[in-house]
């Protein structure tokens, strides 16, 4: 009778951990060190943006060569995200009404990371133009790289 207590009392354990991952409910972590680890894709995410405009050019070299410098441990492979990876932290659940950023928008990101205007840049390019996501919207639109009103840098890097 012991041991099949404990053995159900290891499933019911066991059961509400994977309930738990499959849900969302444990996707980030908080590393205490400025950033975010994202279990669901295996990447980790700067908690905030750059905190002002910022141009695309500007925005690539503070995520590949300054943002690592302020956070310990330092890691090198730090990057512009790729719209795929942005619209993963776009929340979509209409009972999510998001937050207010510091540029009077709200915005619809995961709470475990702070955003202070709506637009953050990515890694790719569209008809000539850079990619950057809404956060306001949902929605990805091209901007001319020398743009500044709004964008935003938000390093992410790969666990692997």
């Amino acid at each position: 009778m012991y041991n099949r207590l404990i053995f159900c009392s290891m499933l019911i354990i066991s059961l509400a951990f994977f309930c738990n991952a499959a849900l969302g409910d444990d996707r980030f972590t908080d590393n205490g060190n400025g950033t975010v680890t994202d279990h669901q894709l295996g990447l980790m995410w700067c908690k905030t943006d750059n905190q002002g405009d910022i141009d695309w050019k500007q925005a690539d070299a503070w995520a590949k060569y300054t943002f690592g410098d302020t956070i310990s441990p330092r890691y090198d492979n730090w990057r512009l995200p790729t719209l795929e990876e942005l619209q993963s932290l776009y929340v979509t659940d209409s009972k999510y009404k998001g937050y207010s950023a510091d540029c009077g928008f709200s915005v619809k990101i995961v709470p475990d990371i702070k955003l202070s205007c709506i637009l953050l840049w990515t890694s790719e390019k569209s008809m000539g133009s850079h990619v950057a996501l809404n956060f306001n919207l949902g929605s990805s639109f091209t901007v001319p790289s020398y743009d500044t009103n709004g964008c935003r840098a938000l390093p992410v890097r790969s666990l692997k």
